[in-house]
């Protein structure tokens, strides 16, 4: 038999919570650090928790608000791992966020109009998507010089 110890755990969430296995359930990593660096080896590694909950409040919440990389503190009760190689299971009955992630921003992606048609210049691509202004895709340009190919006509 496992040891259950009741606790509170602050950790940053990993991935995007998603729904359980049953109505009002969600599933979550949260990745715990150590508390004191200074005490404890450079190499000492990250606790990695799966964290469960029942409580359909709380489930809500990590479905509709909760984003990687937020910054969490969870009550409950957690069950130690069978092996060394598994992860601690943490069932949470509580839920505070205690710092909310920076919403990601996408500077190299743009919108622009040209005349009947928008354009989608990402600056990970050469080759630029062209859609008409209603959202009707029309092809793709080989390159931003190309799009006035577009605009005149000359390539449908």
């Amino acid at each position: 038999m496992n040891p259950q110890t009741h606790l509170a755990v602050d950790g940053y969430v990993d991935a995007i919570p998603a729904p359980g296995t049953g109505w009002g359930t969600a599933v979550f990593d949260l990745i715990h650090s150590p508390a004191d660096a200074d005490r404890i080896a450079p190499d000492a590694p990250d606790t990695v928790y799966t964290c469960t909950t029942g409580d359909p409040r709380i489930a809500g919440v990590l479905l509709r608000e909760i984003q990687p990389g937020d910054l969490l503190r969870v009550t409950g009760t957690v069950v130690q791992p069978d092996g060394p190689d598994a992860r601690a299971r943490f069932t949470v009955d509580g839920l505070e966020v205690l710092e909310a992630a920076l919403l990601p921003v996408l500077y190299d992606l743009v919108l622009e109009r040209w005349g009947s048609y928008v354009v989608v210049f990402d600056a990970d691509r050469e080759a630029v998507p062209v859609f008409t202004v209603s959202g009707t895709w029309v092809g793709e340009a080989a390159s931003p010089d190309a799009i006035d190919d577009f605009e005149n006509g000359t390539k449908r």
